[in-house]
């Protein structure tokens, strides 16, 4: 074969190897010793080779198009790169057309892929530079992108976005912690926004509405030239700081769970109220507002669209949830019950919007945890009521509260518990198969009047488990009150504290929604049971002061005369006493106006007939100078009583 050496020309590149190989096919093809085989082989490959020169021919003319075509792109690409303005601020005009450019770089691009280049090609070059010119776009794409999400942001104002809300009634609440013998604090002020059912959405523009088409097909662009990771981390940045941003609006501070558990309750109370309010207007309004401004812009991109919501939204939900599982964790202190109620009830109302939001796997993270810490809140509600009934048990004192009023704990835990009868729905279902210690029926102080068995047919009726709850409250409230009465030493302030206290009671429950909880029985019980104090401490305090003004001889030794001797010492006695109950009583205290005026009424009714009857009879035995007070006098100093003040009238003369 040496001598098809001459035949073969000095050729050099693609084209003069394939001239050189056709050559050599046509002498073989010549040569007339070759089998029929071999001819047709040499055939078929002369035919190849008649094509790689046509397709050579044709690439070399769209090479020529290919590079013209790129010329012009990289110059309308790189005269941006040395302009430091932004293209979208010089107007729709030139951001048309370098949308138009970029476009045209990912297609030549494409295309000179498509060629199956060897490094060595002079379009590998080219595709090189189409790279570089791409990349350039891309970058600056992705800079005007992030640009325009940053500075078309609409303000938020919180404000101007209602919920429907309602104002309770101020009531008495003071911290079962604090208490002591000598305290004196009556309440503290409570405002409990109650929680909206409502399931609207208050949908808002988070940034200006008309560039939604060119941040759209920027993110097309980016998408379709493999840049989606790039488009996907600045608008998932830039969203991130505006959530941020939301809550730094909202006031909501961000707290490590260690914050939050050292804080002290005045701060801590405020914080949960924010809290609330907080997650009704980031959920509703503003999560729905980002997962409709993400809809917009990758909405077609299905998967893609949850997930660049999801890791924009998660860090700001996040510290939101931190706050609650922070609550949750304790201590479980009494006065935070109403707090985490609000909690629980505001974040139990949004989870089903939440539940939407984080759908998918994408969101899966978001929503267990969710609902995680919703369990957690609903855990702590149960520890708290438990605390709060050891709490109430163990509240010991060491001297007798001054006056024989009200004791605050009975101020508060009445309140307390009326307070919880707003969340009697949450309650039930929280305390329902829950209360294990305290069963499901009424306890037996609490059975049913004969009429309601022949009404109901059954000697005892279901309560719900937060009725159950509540009267077990109350319970341990009476056995701490009856332990307190017995640091007086005088049996009548025992029972004048306890009139007072169960009259506030049964008050508190006739005249509030504690009255469908308790029943008329609970109170009907303790109406007997106060009037049964009232009437051993008139007992004790006026018994004996009486008994000096019985219908009595006082006869000398041995004859039917009057002794005005021992008159003289029995109305002296009497007066000495009454001085005393009146030295006494003036600083006793009864609160309530209509129990004041009904036991001094009754009092007075005791006495003074008493006392008229007894002058009328004996007067006339011993001079007026002995009779020191008139009926009337004793009448009007007995309105003196129970009104907290000491008063003497020791040295005081006749009126």
């Amino acid at each position: 074969m040496g001598d098809y050496d001459s035949m073969i020309p000095e050729l050099k590149g693609e084209e003069n190897l394939i001239a050189a190989a056709k050559h050599i096919v046509k002498a073989l093809g010549s040569n007339k010793n070759l089998t029929v085989d071999a001819r047709k082989i040499l055939a078929e490959l002369g035919t190849q080779l008649s094509t790689m020169t046509a397709v050579n021919e044709t690439k070399d003319d769209g090479t020529s198009e290919i590079e013209d075509l790129l010329h012009s792109v990289e110059e309308k690409i790189m005269r941006w790169e040395e302009d430091q303005s932004k293209i979208w601020d010089s107007g729709q005009e030139e951001a048309s057309e370098y949308l138009i450019a970029a476009g045209e770089a990912q297609k030549l691009t494409e295309r000179l892929e498509s060629l199956c280049l060897n490094k060595d090609d002079d379009e590998y070059v080219l595709l090189q530079r189409a790279h570089n010119i791409l990349q350039k776009a891309m970058e600056r794409l992705e800079e005007e992108f992030r640009h325009m999400l940053v500075e078309n942001r609409q303000p938020f104002e919180p404000e101007h976005v209602s919920f429907r809300s309602n104002e309770e009634d101020v009531v008495d609440e003071v911290s079962i912690i604090s208490f002591g013998d000598e305290s004196v604090e009556d309440s503290l002020q409570r405002d409990r926004d109650s929680v909206s059912r409502a399931s609207e959405e208050y949908i808002i523009d988070l940034i200006q509405p008309d560039l939604i088409p060119d941040l759209r097909c920027i993110k097309n662009l980016m998408f379709n030239s493999n840049y989606d990771q790039e488009c996907y981390q600045a608008y998932t940045s830039v969203r991130r700081d505006a959530l941020d941003e939301c809550l730094s609006i909202l006031e909501m501070e961000k707290l490590s769970i260690e914050d939050v558990l050292k804080m002290e309750w005045g701060s801590l109370n405020s914080k949960i109220k924010r809290w609330v309010r907080t997650m009704k207007i980031f959920v509703r309004v503003y999560l729905a507002s980002e997962k409709w401004l993400s809809d917009q812009i990758f909405g077609e991109l299905g998967p893609v669209n949850l997930v660049c919501f999801v890791e924009a939204s998660k860090a700001s939900m996040f510290q939101l949830l931190n706050f609650a599982e922070a609550m949750s964790i304790g201590p479980h202190q009494p006065e935070k019950l109403s707090r985490i109620l609000d909690m629980y009830e505001v974040f139990a109302d949004l989870l089903p919007d939440i539940d939407t939001l984080y759908s998918d796997e994408a969101g899966s993270s978001v929503r267990k945890e969710c609902h995680e810490v919703l369990r957690r809140l609903g855990e702590s509600v149960r520890a708290t009521i438990l605390e709060f009934k050891k709490a109430i048990a163990s509240n010991a004192s060491a001297n007798p509260f001054a006056g024989g009023g009200i004791h605050p704990l009975t101020r508060y835990v009445m309140n307390y518990i009326k307070i919880l009868t707003d969340y009697s729905e949450t309650l039930n279902l929280l305390l329902k198969d829950h209360d294990e210690e305290y069963p499901s029926l009424l306890s037996p102080d609490m059975s049913p009047t004969a009429e309601e068995e022949s009404k109901s047919g059954s000697s005892l009726r279901r309560i719900s488990p937060m009725s159950s709850h509540l009267l077990s409250i109350a319970s341990i409230l009476e056995s701490s009150l009856d332990e307190k009465s017995k640091l007086y030493k005088d049996p009548s302030l025992q029972h004048f504290f306890l009139m007072n206290n169960v009259y506030y009671m049964a008050q508190k429950v006739k005249g509030s929604e504690l009255r469908d909880i308790f029943g008329d029985e609970w109170i009907r019980k303790h109406n007997w049971k106060f009037q049964q104090h009232a009437m051993n401490y008139e007992r004790a305090s006026w018994s004996s002061i009486l008994s000096l003004l019985k219908d009595e001889r006082f006869q000398n030794p041995g004859s039917n005369s009057i002794s005005k001797t021992l008159l003289k010492e029995r109305i002296r006695s009497f007066y000495l006493a009454f001085e005393e109950i009146y030295k006494a009583q003036t600083a006793w205290l009864i609160p309530d106006l209509q129990l004041r005026e009904d036991l001094r009424i009754s009092t007075s009714l005791k006495v003074i007939q008493a006392y008229r009857t007894f002058v009328g009879r004996f007067g006339n035995h011993v001079s007026d100078k002995h009779i020191k007070y008139s009926a009337d006098d004793l009448e009007s100093y007995l309105l003196d009583l129970f009104e907290g003040s000491p008063k003497s009238l020791q040295n005081s003369h006749r009126r």
